[in-house]
């Protein structure tokens, strides 16, 4: 029983902090420097998602051409920026690491 007040609490409080964001901003304009802002925030997130995937292999820094998350993770770098194409960008870092683990794999 004692896990459903958790629950619950945890519900209320995650509701609580997204209304009052929308409560408070549906009186008052967001400040210009505040929108600007807000901006990077998804990207600031997928960032530090991402690249200590990709600069760590077997649980250890590697940011040698033997890792092959890095250089999946150049190849759709490269890809997004000349095609600002997510979808691509996706399936070819997927592809480039797939083929780099089954033909590059190490003994």
């Amino acid at each position: 029983m004692k896990i459903w007040w958790i629950m619950i609490g945890l519900g209320l409080g995650t509701f609580i902090i997204r209304v009052s964001f929308i409560a408070l901003f549906e009186k008052w304009e967001i400040p210009t420097l505040l929108q600007r802002a807000l901006r990077f925030i998804p990207a600031s997130v997928l960032f530090a998602l991402v690249i200590p995937q990709l600069l760590t292999y077997n649980n250890a820094l590697d940011i040698s051409p033997s890792n092959p998350r890095l250089i999946a993770g150049m190849l759709a770098g490269l890809v997004s920026w000349r095609t600002k194409n997510v979808m691509l960008t996706i399936l070819s870092g997927m592809l480039m690491l797939w083929l780099l683990q089954a033909f590059c794999a190490s003994p």
